[in-house]
């Protein structure tokens, strides 16, 4: 738009510049003044051609101005954050692992349990003591099924906040101004995707928990039920 009204500016001047040069002689004195036409219209060029000049550099300042505002947009961080929801929801899980009875999962009470309650000394001992054990290993078979469904629960409770985190990231991406609050917006639904793999993953250990103590439970059983058979035929 600037540019055509620049032209149009420079085709007046040229068309009234003309109007002289062919009425009068070359070089003319008005009034003790001399009036060169082709030196006037040479000025009238040079004049439009530094309006030119000006104009295109207001174009590149405003162009780099452009540029500075979306950079401005491209580094604003995202205003919603779901991470505190989904700390909460890994404690919570956390929380109900760290409750389970009987044998934990901790190295060292796995190893002290097991040999209390589900090896060769467990069977060694008096009756009343390997009754002890033996009720011993059946509570914590109980207690680790019932540890699963408790963690099951809890991860099935997660799910209704775990919906609405996604909701509220979905929509901030979709609002989102530049490419810094895209990208949180992505990070944010993966952290959210991990506590799910989290969950899933908790799930999976109280479940083979259980069944690893009841299968221990089992085979204590039967090595019991040995040990049994020989102290009677030995009393026999």
């Amino acid at each position: 738009m600037k540019k055509n009204i620049v032209r149009a500016v420079v085709a007046a001047l040229l068309v009234s510049a003309a109007g002289p040069m062919v009425a009068a002689p070359a070089i003319a004195q008005v009034g003790g003044i001399v009036h060169d036409p082709r030196n006037y219209s040479q000025n009238i060029l040079t004049a439009a051609r530094t309006l030119e000049q000006i104009n295109n550099q207001i174009k590149q300042l405003q162009n780099q101005a452009t540029s500075l505002l979306n950079e401005a947009r491209n580094l604003q961080s995202l205003p919603t954050s779901t991470l505190g929801e989904l700390q909460a929801q890994i404690d919570q899980t956390k929380q109900l692992l760290s409750e389970a009875e009987g044998i934990a999962y901790d190295v060292t009470d796995i190893r002290k349990g097991f040999e209390q309650r589900y090896k060769g000394a467990a069977f060694s001992g008096p009756a009343p003591a390997m009754v002890a054990n033996a009720e011993a290993r059946w509570k914590d078979s109980v207690g680790a099924f019932e540890d699963a469904m408790k963690v099951q629960a809890g991860i099935v409770s997660n799910m209704g906040g775990t919906r609405t985190s996604i909701s509220t990231i979905v929509g901030a991406s979709q609002g989102a101004t530049g490419a810094l609050q895209a990208a949180q917006a992505g990070n944010q639904l993966l952290a959210i995707q991990s506590q799910q793999i989290s969950d899933l993953a908790a799930v999976m250990t109280a479940q083979g928990r259980a069944e690893m103590l009841d299968a221990a439970r089992a085979a204590a059983a039967e090595a019991e039920g040995r040990e049994r058979f020989r102290r009677f035929r030995k009393g026999n």
